[in-house]
């Protein structure tokens, strides 16, 4: 079989414009992987940077619901609000969660410390109810596990699932 070398590589196909529109999303995931957020004046220089209007930096940023235009906390704690948690819990455990942080759902602590957040599903029903603290899933949540995850927080240390 003989490679046809008459077809033009992929830099040849796209156009200078969308080579950079290209870079946009990994530039994104960098800027927060650093910060924990997108900062509007990070978002500037990326738009002078990549040679693209704010307006396209802030229009795909804004669609993926990854990315975060506020200050997160350090430590993400997400409560998984699917069908299977809720109905063993879910809500009794943000409540406490929330109380125990003195903060709201999709609210971040003053000391940037904690940010307390719903999901829609986890995926691990079985487990049910799941919260997560910085990816770490933490399954068959009850009062006991809820003040585990606070005061884990404290230490630093997080607690056996």
């Amino acid at each position: 079989m003989e490679i046809d070398n008459s077809y033009p590589g992929m830099a040849d196909i796209l156009r200078e414009d969308q080579k950079k529109t290209g870079l946009l999303i990994q530039a994104l995931q960098e800027i927060q992987r650093i910060h924990n957020y997108l900062p509007p004046e990070e978002l500037d220089k990326l738009s002078q940077t990549l040679g693209i209007s704010q307006a396209e930096v802030y229009s795909a940023a804004s669609f993926y619901k990854s990315f975060h235009f506020k200050p997160r906390g350090k430590n993400i704690i997400c409560v998984c609000m699917g069908t299977a948690c809720h109905v063993r819990g879910a809500s009794k455990a943000l409540q406490k969660l929330s109380s125990r942080f003195g903060i709201e759902p999709g609210e971040t602590t003053e000391d940037l410390s904690v940010t307390l957040e719903t999901v829609g599903c986890v995926g691990c029903c079985g487990l049910a109810p799941v919260v997560t603290v910085n990816d770490e899933i933490i399954g068959e949540v009850d009062d006991k596990k809820v003040s585990d995850i606070a005061n884990s927080l404290k230490t630093k240390t997080m607690p056996g699932g």
